[in-house]
């Protein structure tokens, strides 16, 4: 892991990159690097998430901005600005059911070849898809999800990169940092080496690329 400041890290992302962005209603979401993201006006990215957040918070900011090009999300319900660019189609909108998300960024952050689920078929989810009987039973084979990147919340982090989450932070965020080729961490705070209990290190530090320094 290396610890690099807030600018240079996101000066790293190209316009069109695919970012995994952890939280759940922006509670988890790394405010700071979101608005980095803006200032530096990143452009057609494809954001990967449970949600859009709401206009000013969180991804919702990228939204306003128009520097997102595309959103697969389980929710934009709370975020009007989503809702008008997907029906105007400035922006594409990918709805896949919340379970389905988080499950298909499990699968790409482990390196299975999809999943299969019951949810959606019969409806307008399994159009385009393929689908699987198993045991006399009709399932749906949805791909794995990856990104260039994930850009994480911690709530701790050591100063070897092992994180740990708190409450509504953990639902995305340790997922997505497998699922990435390269994550970035924004944490609450940093902490010695030791300090997070083995048994809580929720993300280790292998899977950690960049630390964001305190400024």
């Amino acid at each position: 892991m290396q610890t690099i400041k807030l600018d240079k890290v996101v000066a790293m992302i190209p316009d069109g990159a695919s970012l995994m962005i952890g939280g759940f209603m922006g509670v988890g979401t790394p405010e700071r690097v979101i608005d980095e993201l803006v200032r530096q006006g990143k452009r057609g990215l494809t954001v990967i998430a449970n949600d859009n957040a709401i206009p000013g918070v969180g991804i919702g900011k990228l939204v306003t901005a128009g520097l997102v090009r595309k959103t697969i999300a389980s929710h934009i319900g709370l975020n009007p600005e989503t809702q008008k660019k997907m029906i105007d189609g400035s922006m594409q909108v990918e709805l896949v059911p919340q379970g389905t998300l988080i499950e298909r960024i499990r699968a790409g952050g482990v390196g299975l070849g999809g999943i299969l689920t019951t949810t959606g078929v019969g409806t307008l989810v399994e159009e385009g898809k393929r689908k699987i009987e198993v045991d006399g039973a009709q399932y749906l084979l949805e791909t794995p999800l990856r990104a260039d990147f994930a850009l994480v919340q911690a709530f701790l982090c050591d100063y070897l990169g092992n994180l740990t989450y708190v409450l509504t932070a953990r639902n995305f965020n340790p997922l997505m940092a497998m699922a990435a080729r390269t994550v970035i961490v924004e944490a609450e705070h940093v902490v010695p080496v030791g300090l997070i209990g083995p048994d809580q290190v929720l993300t280790p530090a292998p899977l950690v690329d960049y630390l964001i320094a305190h400024e």
